[in-house]
């Protein structure tokens, strides 16, 4: 088989490392990457630097353009949501006949509405012009909700600093075999691997932690143990994470049994104050601080606009996203 991590950053080089680390004498495992981290990758191979233990790997083949690639089997894209649209044609193009792509991201994704009842087409905030939706295609696409905290901590480095969980589903559950063919995959490679029954309701339960706990880390630049001992943030948190449940309620999904946990999680004495959280800086933190944009439609303007959609107040999101806007324009700007 071919299989290819498109945007070996944090996340896709904790997974290009373990693919190639175990997969790479039976199958073709190549990355797509640019700059420095794909310099590095030529030159010293892939290396994890993982709680789990240590993983060093060489990809088959390292490039920075999909095109000298052949079709794939397998395509997880990892780039983040608002790299996502710019890249559909690349991906559809890497697609063999019955290759699949396996989009591993933060936030709502784009393949949302394949399959809802009443809902159908691509969503305006995350995929503008329809480019995923008509070149990639939900009928080609497994989603994937993962926990796991990594950073690139220099050129072809990348440091795994906790939980390896990874969640699959297909938007319209079309093709089981085929998930479970990924997932298998997966699994072989040292990655924690389930296959839920609901991928939308995962994706509602992380999005209780990731909306308040990105923003707000973004925003004041601190790491989530020491956003939890905050008690005004924490405030602000807990509203958040009660509007996200209210959303996720009109859209079909009920949190009401995981929003206790969900706030107390960010008071001070909470489950982020745990040893395992400890300096763990969430995905949009790292992107401002690495002058990149964050996914601010997929983590907060979405919900938002779901909310508008049901007649349901957000406020205290409203607020985050303004303020991530305004952020990642002014870093544009700059």
């Amino acid at each position: 088989m071919k299989l290819c991590v498109f945007g070996a950053g944090a996340i896709g080089g904790h997974l290009a490392a373990r693919l190639a680390h175990v997969h790479g004498a039976a199958h073709e495992v190549s990355m797509v990457a640019r700059g420095a981290h794909l310099e590095a990758v030529r030159r010293d191979g892939l290396h994890l630097d993982s709680i789990a233990g240590d993983v060093h790997a060489r990809p088959a083949i390292a490039t920075d353009d999909p095109a000298t690639l052949d079709p794939q089997d397998v395509v997880f894209v990892t780039l983040k949501a608002v790299a996502q649209p710019g890249s559909a044609e690349a991906v559809a193009r890497l697609l063999g006949d019955d290759g699949v792509a396996v989009y591993v991201g933060n936030g709502i994704p784009w393949w949302w509405n394949a399959g809802r009842p009443g809902a159908d087409g691509p969503l305006p905030l995350l995929d503008p012009r329809g480019a995923l939706w008509s070149r990639v295609g939900p009928a080609r696409t497994i989603g994937v909700v993962v926990y796991s905290g990594n950073e690139v901590i220099r050129p072809g480095v990348v440091r795994h600093r906790g939980n390896n969980r990874w969640l699959l589903g297909e938007p319209s559950a079309a093709r089981p075999e085929r998930l479970e063919r990924v997932a298998a995959l997966m699994r072989e490679a040292g990655l924690v691997v389930e296959v839920p029954a609901d991928i939308r309701r995962e994706v509602w339960l992380k999005l209780l932690r990731n909306v308040p706990l990105n923003a707000i880390c973004a925003l004041t630049r601190l790491a989530t143990d020491e956003l939890a001992a905050e008690p005004d943030l924490a405030e602000i948190a807990a509203r958040a994470v009660d509007e996200t449940v209210a959303v996720a309620a009109a859209q079909g999904t009920d949190l009401s049994a995981d929003a206790a946990a969900a706030r107390a999680a960010f008071a001070p004495g909470g489950a982020l104050r745990a040893p395992a959280f400890k300096g763990i800086r969430p995905s949009m933190l790292q992107d401002v601080e690495g002058g990149r944009p964050t996914e601010v439609e997929a983590i907060l303007g979405q919900v938002a606009a779901f909310g508008r959609e049901a007649g349901v107040p957000t406020p205290t999101i409203d607020v985050l996203r303004a303020l991530m806007r305004g952020l990642d324009r002014t870093r544009r700007a700059g």
